[in-house]
């Protein structure tokens, strides 16, 4: 990849799928190739299929390292919405078991800006489906954060 990049490729193009290498790296847990991406300059704004940007792949399958990274190395929107309504916060949230690494997650997320209020297109705060899920270590953190 570092050799493609010298080379001149374009990093930001997507396949078929709309995926490209710096999506991947946030899809498939893949640190080493996220940290040969960034210094290339990505656009960190390039959206999933589903329309989230690398974050929120990350955040949903509980990539720690990787949100890790793109939280204190770049700019990425903490509160972009996808096409279902969800942040990454809530994509946390909603599609994990509510253990330590989403805890973990969960904190790196507000510590750098996610808006504990943003709801769900139904309205459902990151608190109130906390709670419903009986994920009450995160209902902590999203109440210490304001929510």
């Amino acid at each position: 990849m570092a050799q493609l990049i010298a080379a001149g490729i374009d990093i930001n193009k997507q396949d078929q799928t709309r995926l490209n290498p710096f999506l991947i790296s946030c899809l498939n847990n893949d640190l080493t190739l996220l940290r040969l991406i960034l210094p290339a300059d990505p656009d960190l704004n390039c959206l999933t299929r589903f329309g989230g940007v690398g974050l929120t792949p990350a955040c949903e399958k509980g990539h720690l390292a990787i949100v890790k990274e793109l939280l204190t190395q770049t700019g990425i929107n903490v509160n972009h919405t996808n096409f279902v309504g969800w942040t990454p916060l809530l994509e946390a949230i909603v599609l994990n078991d509510g253990g330590s690494t989403q805890q973990a997650i969960v904190a790196l997320l507000l510590e750098h800006g996610a808006s504990p209020h943003m709801t769900d297109k139904y309205g459902r705060t990151p608190l109130e489906l906390a709670r419903e899920k009986g994920f009450s270590a995160i209902a902590r953190l999203l109440t210490a954060a304001g929510a």
